[in-house]
């Protein structure tokens, strides 16, 4: 490698360096796959502290799944962004949107940290790293307990939840959906015929949800349903 060589990778390993120094990505995350929960309010109480403290905002990362699942595709790409663009914040509403699991949070910290990424925990306030880059032993033992307690606590929801069925087994109560209230795919074709009519056309889901004024997962839903 020449001298020539050696220069240009410095001075792109300098520009990237002056670039993640005062940069922020967010990572919200809600358990409900439908439309009852979003993220919208995480990622905004979220920019307004990165607003506040001049930080750059360079991505947002949103995920709709259980926190209790090891295996979540956008958190795992959340990281890996982080990572490789050595980011210098990753900012998340709590401690649980990482997740339910003391493992998995503890591995995804300890990962971060590592690379020397701060996560910021909006609702302790605390970050994982001091000014001068250094892990916060304090951080470490807090967010340690608290997602042991988090987990301590989906596994009672988890036992109630049986418990609770279990009981109505035994009482005769029939379990899962009324009879009836699945829709016939003749009953969708008619509430959704405006949907269909726009998904047929071509325009994109997203054109289509707004267009149509519903939710973009009913379009999903429409479009695997009737094949188009």
């Amino acid at each position: 490698m020449n001298t020539s060589d050696k220069i240009t990778i410095f001075a792109k390993k300098l520009i990237i360096d002056i670039f993640s120094m005062n940069t922020a990505v967010i990572y919200a995350r809600v358990s409900s796959m439908g439309d009852r929960q979003t993220t919208e309010r995480q990622v905004a109480d979220l920019k307004k502290y990165i607003s506040i403290n001049e930080m750059e905002l360079v991505s947002v990362f949103e995920e709709k799944m259980s926190g209790a699942k090891e295996n979540r595709p956008v958190l795992t790409q959340c990281v890996e962004y982080c990572i490789t663009n050595k980011v210098h914040t990753l900012c998340v509403s709590g401690i649980s949107r990482l997740g339910r699991s003391t493992k998995i949070v503890v591995n995804t910290l300890d990962e971060l940290t590592k690379a020397g990424v701060n996560v910021y925990i909006q609702n302790l306030p605390l970050c994982t790293l001091n000014e001068d880059g250094q892990p916060n032993p304090i951080a470490k033992m807090i967010t340690a307990v608290l997602s042991s307690f988090a987990e301590i606590e989906r596994d009672n929801i988890k036992y109630r939840l049986n418990s609770g069925r279990e009981l109505a087994k035994v009482k005769g109560v029939r379990m899962g959906r009324k009879v009836g209230s699945i829709k016939s795919k003749e009953q969708k074709a008619e509430e959704y015929a405006n949907v269909i009519k726009h998904l047929k056309k071509g325009q994109s889901i997203r054109n289509t949800a707004k267009l149509c004024e519903v939710s973009v997962s009913s379009v999903q839903r429409v479009k695997k349903d009737f094949g188009l």
